[in-house]
């Protein structure tokens, strides 16, 4: 026997939690299952199109841009748009989402880059997993589709998030992400975004782009 095991098997013995341990690890499941929910605020508690226009109206508030379009075929046109109207280079970075595959080839003089940012492109492209009416935050899911560098690197971040998957709180969200991916299946990481990068610490002086993008683009597809 380990010194771990014999201090380990005197803690059980003086808890009178001898054996096997069965019985506790079924009671921590049964807790683990029936754990109460938090206080949900009621402002984000709304109808599906009163959830989208608080979205949008919040992320005015927190310094983003927004564009809602009527489908996924609008996306290219609105990417292209927004690098014109910033006088940017016809070039973004994307990953593999199949969300995102769309008539990129309509808009000539845009180049359209695959894979994770390497830190040299202006503009990144990315598909949320949902959004927060009461805040205006986006959740990012790591992997290929959409590469975490994407959300960080680039200066310029362009969000594409579904209308359907705006949801009114953040727990909501978060409860769909487990639904979706489940124990020992979920992503790597899970990035929350609200609004750009920012950081008043210098002289209480608000500074866009302190820690990632200095410019967030939220094209809401409505259909």
């Amino acid at each position: 026997m380990s010194g771990r095991e014999a201090i380990l098997g005197k803690v059980r013995k003086s808890l009178g939690a001898a054996g096997a341990g069965d019985a506790r690890r079924a009671i921590v499941e049964a807790r683990l299952a029936t754990t109460p929910k938090g206080v949900i605020p009621a402002r984000g508690q709304l109808g599906a199109e009163e959830r989208t226009a608080l979205f949008c109206e919040m992320a005015e508030k927190v310094s983003a841009s927004l564009e809602r379009v009527a489908s996924y075929a609008d996306v290219p046109a609105a990417v292209a748009a927004y690098l014109r109207s910033k006088n940017l280079p016809a070039s973004v970075r994307m990953g593999d989402d199949p969300r995102l595959a769309l008539g990129w080839q309509k808009q000539r003089a845009l180049e359209v880059k695959r894979g994770p940012s390497d830190g040299n492109d202006e503009v990144g492209v990315s598909h949320a997993f949902g959004g927060v009416a009461e805040t205006s935050t986006v959740l990012m899911l790591s992997g290929a589709d959409n590469p975490t560098t994407v959300n960080f690197l680039p200066e310029h971040h362009l969000v594409v998030v579904d209308a359907k998957d705006i949801a009114g709180d953040l727990e909501t969200v978060l409860a769909r992400v487990r639904e979706t991916y489940g124990k020992g299946q979920m992503p790597r990481t899970l990035n929350m975004i609200t609004g750009p990068s920012r950081s008043g610490d210098i002289e209480q002086k608000l500074l866009l782009g302190a820690h990632g993008p200095r410019a967030l683009h939220l094209i809401v597809v409505d259909g």
